[in-house]
């Protein structure tokens, strides 16, 4: 196996600009968002509060966020009945 030199990289200053202009947007992004998340969950909190809902854990926020009506497992012997263990 031939071995060669380790490439030199070289980081000019416009490289250096540019990483700093697209992270300051991902940062003012991030802020945007979560500015948004801040003032959504205060709404979500007042909606809630207003209907004078129960408290929900966040395991079942998130189920309603995204849908998942999660099926109670059967209990008994019954359910092991296709498994084969008596």
């Amino acid at each position: 196996m031939l071995r060669r030199k380790p490439t030199r990289l070289e980081l000019k200053l416009d490289d250096i600009e540019e990483f700093e202009s697209v992270r300051k947007e991902l940062e003012s992004r991030r802020k945007q968002r979560d500015e948004a998340e801040v003032a959504a969950g205060g709404e979500e909190a007042a909606a809630m509060g207003a209907l004078g809902t129960e408290h929900k854990s966040r395991e079942q926020l998130i189920n309603d966020r995204i849908g998942y009506k999660p099926q109670p497992k059967a209990g008994g012997r019954t359910a092991h009945f296709g498994t084969f263990e008596f």
